[in-house]
């Protein structure tokens, strides 16, 4: 059974970490609570030595089993369905369903030739084989099925995943650049409805290459140094946004694409925030005094995120959660609730 070396995210950096030589090791470290990176752009864990520290963006990585799970009963799978399962990663999830539905019933994708041929090894050292092929789940899906989960997030859902899915069917994904996840049934129209599912729960984009765009390096540096065409003083204390899963969510939903740093030196916080417009915001203070707020480019991004907690604290919960979905034909993608709503 080929079982990979594991990278795991440590305070330091990026260590590699021996993978187990057993199955029963290898379930072990599988059910730990930690998310293995096993993939950081070019370079593989199972190719790793191990004082490789990999730069880049990681691409790939095992889902926590409790996730996996979750993400299952979600899809309220019965004996006889078929799965489409994208994001094949290290195999596990399609481990959980071959027992549930057995292999023939099973069909996973992932764009990483290398990870389809690892999982199809690993998987038949323990004797399941279910269809796993490489392809871009963004683009036509081979076959039909009952059920479609993705354990990597898309923004908006694909229209071939609409195709896809038997008259029905059942979806379950999560939404690019949030904790939003997404449940819904076809209807006879060949659109799709549900809702945003309380759970929350976050994956790595879908990507059509073998690795993400490089970050906006230079603006980071404009972000960090410059004064800004508007210096104010904040409403509310620095917020680690991508930590504040419900506050990242609602502010990606309104403006898609922000990235976020954020740093605390000796009792100073520090958030950045950048867009691929050109826009930027630093703010920055001690502990929760109101802080600094430098912005520039065409939006003011800080002030965006100051409206959505202004919205928070007015309504006592933002509407993201609980949402109804619409999903046309098309991909079309659509959240309300109340008298909120949003195209993704």
């Amino acid at each position: 059974m080929l079982v990979p070396r594991w990278w795991e995210r440590a305070a330091d950096g990026w260590d590699v970490r021996d993978g187990a030589t057993d199955p029963d090791r290898w379930l072990g470290a599988a059910y730990s609570d930690k998310t293995l990176v096993t993939r950081v752009g070019a370079l593989h864990a199972d190719r790793a030595a191990d004082d490789d520290r990999p730069t880049g963006r990681p691409t790939s990585s095992s889902t926590l089993p409790g996730l996996d799970i979750l993400l299952f009963q979600h899809a309220r799978i019965g004996d006889g369905d078929t799965l489409g399962h994208i994001g094949t990663g290290p195999g596990y999830a399609d481990a959980l369903a071959c027992h549930r539905l057995g292999d023939k019933q099973v069909t996973s994708m992932d764009i990483d030739p290398y990870l389809v041929d690892a999982a199809r090894e690993r998987l038949g050292g323990l004797g399941l084989r279910p269809t796993i092929l490489a392809v871009d789940a963004t683009g036509e899906l081979p076959g039909t099925f009952d059920r479609i989960v993705s354990t990597v997030a898309v923004r908006p859902i694909p229209a071939s995943w609409l195709a896809a899915l038997k008259p029905g069917g059942r979806l379950v994904t999560t939404i690019s650049g949030t904790s939003l996840l997404v449940t819904a049934d076809k209807n006879e129209d060949g659109s799709a409805s549900g809702r945003v599912e309380w759970d929350r729960a976050g994956f790595m984009s879908a990507r059509r290459g073998p690795d993400y765009p490089p970050r906006p390096s230079s603006l980071l540096a404009v972000a960090r140094e410059h004064e800004g065409e508007a210096v104010t003083t904040g409403r509310y204390p620095v917020v680690h946004v991508t930590e504040a899963w419900d506050l990242a969510s609602m502010l990606d939903v309104t403006i898609p694409g922000i990235e976020h740093e954020f740093a605390e030196v000796e009792g100073r916080r520090t958030a950045l925030m950048i867009h691929p417009d050109g826009s930027w915001a630093r703010a920055a203070a001690i502990g929760a005094a109101a802080p600094t707020v430098h912005q520039g480019g065409p939006r003011r991004l800080w002030d965006a995120l100051d409206e959505v907690r202004d919205l928070w604290l007015a309504t006592g919960e933002l509407p993201l959660r609980g949402a109804r979905v619409l999903v046309k034909p098309s991909g079309a993608t659509y959240l309300a609730r109340g008298n909120w709503s949003v195209r993704l």
